[in-house]
């Protein structure tokens, strides 16, 4: 293979999915519970489904510590999931280690916040894409063939000429220019899945918008599979097909990203929303302002409440709020939009007056 080539291939295929995909991180014992039998973990991540389908766009929302990066990481297999599947085209994928895992990440790669943490400072842009296209690709290559296929990664990154960037090292770039390098690094093991967790977050807002574009570019030519991982529901708008709000290691809403983002279903999701820059609350305009947008942190999850985890923050709770888990509920007629949380059904409604257990004081902030 003398170039990294087109992947002709069915539109919306599935690609990868998580089933039930869960993850606890063990909690060090201190001195104090060294003789206790008890074990505690933290909730990271608990029963998330998620589809990625070729020529896809999934965003995966949420505030810092909802989970977001530890649901890519399970996917890329960076860590090991505590319960659930992860599915390669169907078939249930766990791997150990070794030729296993690059035969997976061939497939599957993550593109990491940081693009300069994620470089190796004292290696030229030539050592990082020649690495990963010798892991990948090494069979038959010679050393025509090998620059042929760095020029062509660079290019597809609109790094341009190739010959500009080559030889530098990371720190001799910008970090738009460094996000460009890990994109085409990932794209040296031509995959068909991208996990890209706040690809712009740490880059100038002016070359946010640049790097977006590339990834849809790159989507459509490629027909690739991306999961865009945000705190930014905006861009996730902007950017995705479909959105997916995390809360506490939960997923809580999901739809097509039109629909989450201009009629958001889940008091958190609403929430979101609310807390981004709006020019009309700032020149007066009071409607957003009256309303009560919740209150308080996250809560531990180490200890996380009974019930929907939002609830001691939710202005709208119920008594059943706090001690039943909400299920998949869907949202008007609009196909595929859905919540998890119990204002969509009508018997919890009509028996528990929205609001009524943060009236009755049922509601409260839980203990860290």
């Amino acid at each position: 293979m003398t170039s990294i080539q087109d992947a002709p291939a069915p539109a919306s295929e599935v690609v990868l999915e998580a089933a039930g995909l869960t993850k606890h991180f063990p909690v060090r014992r201190s001195l104090r519970d060294l003789f206790s039998r008890t074990h505690h973990a933290v909730h990271a991540v608990d029963d998330v489904d998620l589809t990625l389908r070729r020529g896809r766009v999934t965003a995966l929302v949420g505030e810092s510590g909802s989970g977001k990066s530890t649901v890519a990481r399970l996917l890329a297999q960076l860590y090991p999931r505590t319960g659930g599947d992860i599915r390669l085209h169907g078939t249930s994928t766990r791997v150990s280690g070794g030729r296993q895992f690059r035969q997976y990440a061939a497939r599957v790669q993550m593109i990491f916040q940081d693009p300069f943490a994620s470089l190796n400072p004292v290696h030229t842009i030539r050592y990082h894409l020649t690495r990963a296209l010798k892991i990948h690709h090494n069979a038959g290559r010679t050393s025509a063939d090998l620059e042929r296929a760095l020029h062509d990664l660079l290019n597809r990154v609109s790094l341009t000429p190739p010959e500009r960037y080559l030889d530098k090292f990371p720190h001799e770039l910008s970090g738009g220019q460094r996000q460009r390098v890990a994109i085409a690094r990932a794209l040296g093991a031509n995959p068909e899945a991208l996990l890209a967790d706040e690809p712009v977050s740490m880059l100038d807002v002016s070359i946010r918008l640049g790097v977006l574009n590339l990834l849809r570019d790159l989507k459509e030519r490629l027909n690739l599979a991306i999961l865009y991982i945000t705190h930014d529901i905006a861009s996730a708008r902007y950017f995705a097909d479909e959105t997916v709000v995390m809360y506490a290691g939960r997923m809580v809403e999901g739809g097509d990203s039109e629909t989450v983002t201009q009629s958001p279903a889940h008091p958190y999701t609403r929430l979101l929303i609310d807390s981004a820059p709006d020019p009309d609350r700032l020149h007066g305009t009071l409607e957003a302002d009256t309303r009560d947008r919740g209150n308080g942190e996250p809560p531990s999850l180490i200890r996380p409440p009974a019930g929907c985890r939002f609830h001691p923050r939710c202005p709208m709770a119920m008594p059943r709020c706090t001690t039943d888990l909400p299920v998949r509920l869907e949202i008007g007629d609009r196909p595929g939009h859905w919540a998890a949380c119990w204002l969509y059904d009508q018997g919890t409604v009509a028996a528990e007056q929205p609001g009524s257990a943060a009236a009755a004081g049922i509601v409260r902030e839980e203990a860290p």
